[in-house]
């Protein structure tokens, strides 16, 4: 396993956002660098509108260096598209995104009632 992916992977996603109440927006942008299950370098992006699951795009990287490289690229592109950081909130009540997960839960069995 990669050095690197094991250091990065319980690191905290960068947290973006965008609310612009004009055009009913409120949008988040989650980025985070993790290994999966085989060593490889991930870049995790997960995006959409706050309050919803979003979608997710996993881009995998030759090294940590790449990743991180990709990952400061599109933060930059969304803080031109208006976008800031998570941390930045001053909104009350604040909007949560999604928290960035590296796999889809599973659905829980519906329950089985004895009639």
């Amino acid at each position: 396993m990669h050095n690197e992916a094991e250091l990065w992977r319980s690191s905290e996603p960068l947290l973006l956002r965008r609310i612009r109440p004009e055009h009913n927006e409120q949008r988040f942008y989650a980025l985070a660098i993790t290994a999966d299950l085989f060593g490889n370098i991930v870049l995790m992006r997960r995006w959409g509108r706050i309050g919803t699951g979003g979608r997710l795009r996993e881009e995998l990287h030759c090294d940590f260096a790449s990743a991180a490289e990709s990952l400061e690229r599109l933060a930059r592109k969304k803080r031109r598209r208006g976008y800031f950081d998570y941390s930045a909130c001053t909104q009350q009540p604040c909007l949560c995104p999604p928290t960035l997960e590296l796999a889809p839960r599973p659905s829980s069995p519906p329950a089985h009632h004895d009639d």
